[in-house]
C-alpha cells in the first residue's frame, strides 16, 4: 500500500495523456491557446503504461486517463485495452469535454473503460461558446448521449461554478431528475495565472481566477435547494455515503426525491479535503505533481527513457514523501490546467 509521509493512503492517479485539446476554455488557457509541447517531450504510450505497470505496485488501484482533451490523441483506445491487460490496474476512467465520446464511447467500454467525466459548465448554447470560444453546446450532450448509449456507468458531469457565467444549476438538477447522471459543482480553483516567479502573468489579466468568482459550495446548495423546491423537484436530501455513486474523490452527494441521479459539490476552497487526499499526478510531459495546486515536480520522464524499474519506484516513493499536508489555500500556479491535466 501507497502510504505519504502524513498517514494518507495514496491509491489514484491521474494521467494526463495529452496537452492538446480541441476547446479553448477561458478558464483553462489564453484566447491564443497555450503551445504544445513538442511529440519528443510527451510520454509515449509504452513510458505511460509503464510507469502504471510499476505504480499498481506501490499501491495505485485507480487511474483517470485526462489531457488536454484524452480523446484526441490517436490510439487512446489501444492505450486503455493494454492498460487493463497490462497493469494490474483496478479501475481505468476517463475525463473529457465529451464532445467525441459519439465516436469512441462504444469502443472504450469494448476496451475495458466504463467510468466518465464530462466536463460541461453551461446547459446555455451561447454561453457554451463564449466559455469554450467557439464550442457546441449539442457536441456534448450528443456525447453523453453516446456514453449512456455505450453503457458506461457512472455518468458524472462535472461543472466550474463561476459567479460571472451564466449557468442555471437548476438545469443541471433537472438533469438527474430525468436519467441517472451525477451532476457534480465544482468551486473555481485558482490554477494558473502566475509566472516562475510568482506573481500574477500580465497575459492573464482579467481570465483567470479571481476571489469575486469562486461560489463556495454551501451557496450553491442552498441555491439548488430553494430552487429545486420552487421548481416541484422536493427537498434536497444529502445521500448517505453507502448509496452515492462509487467514486475516488472528495464529492459529497444529495438527491430530490424521486430522482434518477445525484448532486455532488466538490469544495476544494471553502471545506478542503486535503486530509484525505489521495491522488497523484502525471503530466503528459512526464512530471509528478504530488498536489493540484504546487508548482513541486518530479521528473519521471528521464527515469522512464533512461533508467531501471527501481529508479521509477524510488521516484514514487519520493512523490509520498514529498507531497504537502495541505494546499494552504495558495492562488495561482506557473502551470494551467491544461498543462497539469484536470
Amino acid at each position: 500500500m501507497g502510504t505519504d509521509s502524513f498517514g494518507r493512503r495514496i491509491d489514484y492517479l491521474r494521467i494526463s495523456v495529452t496537452d492538446r485539446c480541441n476547446l479553448r476554455c477561458v478558464y483553462c488557457m489564453p484566447p491564443e491557446g497555450v503551445p504544445w509541447k513538442p511529440p519528443e517531450e510527451i510520454l509515449s504510450w509504452e513510458e505511460i503504461e509503464r510507469f502504471a505497470g510499476i505504480a499498481a505496485k506501490e499501491g495505485i488501484s485507480k487511474i483517470r486517463l485526462t489531457g488536454g482533451e484524452p480523446l484526441v490523441r490517436l490510439g487512446i483506445v489501444d492505450h486503455v485495452r493494454r492498460l487493463r491487460k497490462t497493469t494490474g490496474i483496478e479501475t481505468i476512467a476517463i475525463t473529457t469535454n465529451g464532445t467525441l465520446l459519439p465516436r469512441y464511447a462504444e469502443a472504450l467500454v469494448d476496451a475495458g473503460l466504463t467510468r466518465v467525466n464530462i466536463s460541461l459548465d453551461t446547459l446555455d448554447p451561447g454561453t457554451y461558446s463564449a466559455i469554450t470560444r467557439g464550442g457546441k453546446l449539442a457536441d456534448v450532450l450528443k456525447g453523453i448521449d453516446a456514453a449512456f448509449a455505450a453503457g458506461m456507468d457512472p455518468v458524472k458531469i462535472n461543472v466550474v461554478v463561476v459567479r460571472s457565467l451564466e449557468q442555471n444549476l437548476l438545469g443541471f438538477a433537472r438533469m438527474t431528475m430525468e436519467r441517472p447522471v451525477h451532476v457534480r459543482f465544482i468551486e473555481y480553483m485558482p490554477v494558473g495565472g502566475v509566472d516562475l516567479d510568482g506573481t500574477a502573468c500580465a497575459s492573464t489579466e482579467g481570465e483567470g481566477w479571481t476571489e469575486d468568482d469562486h461560489v463556495p459550495t454551501d451557496e450553491i446548495l442552498t441555491v439548488l435547494a430553494a430552487e429545486g423546491a420552487a421548481a416541484g423537484f422536493g427537498e434536497l436530501a444529502p445521500v448517505p455515503r453507502d448509496d452515492a455513486p462509487g467514486g475516488w474523490g472528495p464529492a459529497r452527494y444529495y438527491r430530490f426525491p424521486d430522482a434518477a441521479g445525484t448532486i455532488g459539490v466538490i469544495s476544494p476552497l471553502s471545506h478542503h479535503f486535503c486530509g484525505e487526499c489521495n491522488r497523484l499526478r502525471l503530466t503528459a510531459d512526464g512530471r509528478l505533481r504530488t498536489c493540484l495546486f504546487s508548482d513541486d515536480e518530479l521528473d519521471a520522464r528521464t527515469p522512464l527513457r533512461t533508467g531501471t524499474d527501481a529508479d521509477i519506484h524510488d521516484l514514487i516513493q519520493l512523490a509520498l514523501a514529498r507531497k504537502p499536508a495541505s494546499h494552504n489555500q495558495k492562488i495561482g500556479t506557473i502551470r494551467r490546467m491544461s498543462q497539469i491535466g484536470g
